[in-house]
């Protein structure tokens, strides 16, 4: 069985490839944001997996079809294993981005977002959503299997209702993991990681419990234990 960690590698790509050094690519995967993507560019990509990892691409492509299109390509040539779209992007959005992995010979998986676990009941309000979280995350899961995605992120919270709602073979990826002494931070939907996995989720981001530890491998030794 692979791992089912993924640890993000929010930093500059020095720090990055330092700390890729440290870890076997046989117990996690690494996940790259826009952070490390801006200042690394598709060249950090290259070294991550000439070091063996197999790479989230984390960019929630979010624009008009032909505009996401282009960039599900580009992504596609880089050779990623996963890579994210905004489910808030459209139905429109979502098919075209389906269709051009379909067409692919390579076909990483592809995940839409459905609400950063950064934000809650209220936060949602704020920017104009009457629903609740759950029911959003929930709507835009739904669009996401319909329109032929692999799978959404969503937060730990709402990993046991969208197994149950949208069956075994859609993919569940979870951030906002955190064990009982961490610090939500700037998370607001969280849970720890053996919650995550117990309620139905196939992968979780790891970040900052991982990658500030002072044995980095260590520590994703110890969490791969407890689960």
């Amino acid at each position: 069985m692979s791992s089912p960690i993924i640890v993000a590698l929010d930093m500059g790509p020095k720090s990055a490839l330092e700390l890729v050094n440290e870890l076997d690519p046989n117990e996690c995967k690494v996940k790259v944001g826009s952070q490390l993507f801006t200042s690394g560019g598709p060249e950090i990509i290259k070294k991550l997996k000439d070091s063996g990892f197999d790479i989230f691409l984390d960019l929630k492509f979010h624009d008009i079809p032909n505009t996401v299109k282009k960039a599900i390509e580009a992504s596609i040539e880089l050779g990623v294993w996963m890579l994210n779209v905004h489910a808030l992007g459209s139905k429109e959005m979502l098919r075209t981005a389906s269709q051009v992995i379909k067409q692919s010979s390579i076909k990483p998986f592809l995940i839409g977002v459905t609400v950063l676990t950064s934000l809650d009941d209220k936060s949602l309000k704020l920017v104009g959503f009457n629903k609740f979280v759950d029911d959003q995350v929930l709507l835009l899961a739904e669009l996401c299997k319909q329109e032929g995605l692999d799978g959404v992120v969503c937060s730990p919270k709402e990993v046991g209702i969208l197994r149950k709602k949208l069956g075994n073979d859609f993919l569940l990826v979870t951030p906002g993991i955190r064990s009982n002494e961490m610090n939500k931070r700037d998370q607001k939907r969280t849970s720890s990681v053996e919650l995550a996995l117990q309620n139905g989720a196939n992968y979780v981001v790891i970040g900052r419990e991982i990658t500030l530890d002072a044995d980095p491998k260590g520590k994703l030794r110890q969490i791969l234990e407890t689960v």
